[in-house]
């Protein structure tokens, strides 16, 4: 793993007094993509939310490009260079695409049409739609939209909780497409994600995750062979 740029140590955490995280470690490096797997209930978005300060953490450090977030809100967060895209209401849906893309940029002070411009290019299903109201998409167009958003502020590291729940298997597909197109960017991805199998095989890393623990830590494709993964966490058996 090249230098972290992102590093959660020991985070407990939960709910109502009650910790679903307990003791998670988590690390991104510099333009790497990594992925959060594990059963229902293993603390997957419950760990995306304490990193991105909505939830409190009881104890443990986060640290981003070398400074102490540990529990810093949201809005101190995205100028920093993090950005996140919830699972669910990640969309204007009476605005148009053209109209979200710029409100992810509402915290600019400079021009950043040459910032949409590239978007469009990310994503080119969206340019042919831009000027039609996000709600009126298809899923996939409609996570295209709220993933182009979180980019206008040009973050350092993405989070993702979920990006292809729900979509059918073609635009699933498309989304991991696109998700490399941006990593490929230089910008560090982490992303929860039920379609192990495939958030597995686009990954640089992934952590297994069970009960709010750290089960497995390696490579996407070392993760992808190890047959007790695989017979555990991904519904079949593997290599190895």
């Amino acid at each position: 793993m090249s230098a972290a740029l992102l590093e959660a140590t020991g985070l407990y955490g939960g709910y109502g007094g009650l910790d679903i995280l307990n003791g998670v470690e988590l690390a991104v490096g510099a333009g790497e993509i990594v992925v959060i797997v594990g059963p229902n209930g293993a603390g997957k978005s419950t760990a995306m939310k304490a990193i991105f300060g909505l939830l409190r953490v009881r104890q443990g450090t986060v640290t981003f490009d070398g400074r102490d977030i540990t529990n810093a809100p949201p809005e101190r967060l995205v100028p920093l260079g993090m950005s996140y895209v919830p699972q669910e209401s990640n969309v204007f849906p009476n605005l148009t695409v053209h109209e979200n893309l710029e409100m992810g940029a509402f915290t600019r002070r400079d021009d950043f049409s040459g910032v949409l411009g590239q978007m469009y290019d990310l994503f080119p299903p969206l340019k042919e739609k831009r000027k039609q109201p996000a709600g009126e998409l298809s899923g996939g167009q409609r996570q295209m939209v709220a993933i182009a958003r979180a980019l206008m502020v040009e973050p350092k590291l993405l989070l993702l909780d979920e990006p292809t729940a729900g979509l059918s298997p073609l635009f699933m597909q498309e989304i991991f497409e696109r998700i490399i197109a941006v990593n490929k960017t230089g910008v560090g991805i982490l992303m929860v994600e039920q379609n192990a199998r495939q958030a597995l095989g686009i990954a640089h890393r992934g952590y297994v995750l069970s009960l709010g623990q750290n089960r497995f830590i390696d490579t996407g494709a070392n993760l992808l062979a190890n047959r007790e993964v695989a017979e555990s966490f991904l519904g079949g058996s593997g290599g190895g």
